[in-house]
């Protein structure tokens, strides 16, 4: 070996030792970029099995709340025993995984204009119990119930195929594909009633909810996700809307302060877990985007997510891009040349798949997902760099934890650093002034919890 070789040798050996007692004294492992399973889960809803189940919702005729509910092929009563039946078949396929059950609340006509009678208004639930966290839940809902025009009438043709059979059979596909797995966290797969009539099931449901104390992590209200002919003319399969509130309704007077002077009026629970489903698209599906809007719902108008944001639960909407009014609370009829009407025909199943993947992966991520951090405070005024601080969660699965800042005005977390099993960080040089920040709990299998915003100051140390 020439002396040139021989020093070069030397050189490349000094700088691997060297490599190695740097890393040994930073102790850092990082945490694997991706879930694999998650690539699988998304491509996983079949637009076959949707269909069927699609058309087979549109033809109980109508499911209207008021409709008939004694007969076995027509009304709400039989779709929601069809439901049943479906969520029943699941759980005999993977042992009994899951616990199918009716919930049931009987809404007075008293002060409601679109309940005539007290009705009993069903919702039908199917929990896949969590191991590690039996009382924790992710929930993915769709709506039994459809209308026509008067939102009286229980007894015309009202197929409800996009609005919502749509939304409720991406339900029971997610349900199908999610329970050949295991998760430390609980899953309730969930047909809501009423909400056409007033949101009564999800209304009765979150009250249920909040009264026993579940610890809901988020829920996926899926109301519409089949349509890809716009009203507007669009016809678009490669995108979808996310809609979110920026906070709780329910905010005290100290959140109200802190937002003023500390920031975090666009940085609620609903909104990270919509940023949270935007994250995940982009990272498992292919030729899809999330359009975040940061809305409670659209235009004046309502879903089922909003009864679980009122009781403080954090919960979004999922939905297609370009919707056809046409196509919603309509009479079947042609008029001028225009078909009115929510029938099967308006239906893309390729694009419902794509959407439930899109449920699928959410759930599933953060349902192996470790709790989010407690306590979580910021520091940084008058100082060169942001110091963050929290409390760390009691969890085999918690590998550590992951910082995320953003400019002020960006929708989405743009930055982040992986910082280990810690409890504090200080992110040198990073002036507080001039982002948001937020920290998320990251599991031995790269699964996150979702984003938590700080909510109070670090203490000063005191000399």
């Amino acid at each position: 070996m020439s002396t040139t070789n021989f020093i070069k040798t030397l050189a490349v050996l000094f700088f691997i030792k060297t490599s190695i007692i740097v890393f040994a004294q930073n102790d850092l492992k990082f945490p694997v970029q991706a879930d694999a399973r998650l690539y699988k889960i998304a491509k996983a809803p079949s637009a076959d099995r949707l269909e069927k189940d699609i058309r087979k919702l549109a033809g109980f005729g109508t499911r209207h709340t008021l409709s008939d509910t004694t007969s076995e092929t027509r009304g709400i009563g039989a779709a929601r025993r069809w439901i049943k039946s479906e969520f029943d078949n699941i759980a005999a396929d993977c042992n009994g995984c899951l616990e199918v059950s009716f919930q049931k609340s009987l809404v007075p006509a008293e002060g409601n204009r679109r309940i005539p009678e007290d009705t009993w208004v069903v919702n039908v639930l199917a929990v896949q119990r969590g191991a590690l966290y039996p009382d924790r839940y992710v929930i993915m809902s769709g709506d039994i119930d459809s209308r026509v025009s008067d939102p009286l009438n229980g007894t015309s043709d009202s197929p409800g195929a996009n609005d919502n059979a749509s939304g409720m059979a991406g339900t029971i596909e997610a349900a199908r594909i999610l329970s050949k797995y295991q998760f430390p966290t609980s899953i309730i797969y969930v047909g809501l009633s009423g909400e056409e009539q007033g949101l009564f099931g999800g209304k009765h449901m979150a009250k249920v909810a909040k009264e026993e104390g579940w610890d809901i992590v988020g829920i996926l209200n899926n109301d519409m996700i089949g349509n890809i002919h716009g009203i507007d003319g669009v016809i678009d399969n490669t995108t979808f809307r996310v809609f979110s509130e920026a906070n709780p309704p329910d905010l005290d007077e100290r959140s109200r302060i802190w937002q003023r002077f500390y920031g975090g009026e666009v940085d609620g629970p609903s909104r990270q877990l919509a940023r949270y489903v935007d994250k995940l698209t982009d990272q498992y599906c292919t030729n899809l985007d999330a359009i975040m809007i940061y809305r409670l719902d659209r235009f004046g108008r309502g879903g089922h997510h909003r009864p679980f944001n009122d009781e403080g639960f954090t919960g979004v909407r999922i939905m297609e891009t370009h919707e056809n009014y046409n196509r919603q609370h309509q009479d079947l009829r042609t008029e001028d040349g225009i078909e009115y009407g929510d029938v099967i025909e308006g239906v893309d199943f390729d694009y419902c798949a794509k959407l439930t993947g899109v449920n699928t992966i959410t759930l599933a991520a953060l349902a192996w997902a470790p709790p989010p951090p407690n306590l979580v405070m910021i520091g940084g005024a008058v100082r060169p760099s942001t110091e963050l601080q929290w409390k760390k969660i009691d969890d085999p699965n918690v590998m550590g934890y992951k910082i995320y800042w953003r400019d002020t005005t960006s929708p989405q977390w743009q930055y982040s650093r992986y910082v280990g099993d810690v409890d504090h960080f200080s992110l040198e040089n990073i002036v507080v002034d001039n982002f948001l920040f937020g920290v998320a709990t990251v599991g031995k299998d790269g699964n996150e919890s979702l984003v938590v915003f700080p909510t109070s100051l670090i203490p000063r140390r005191r000399n």
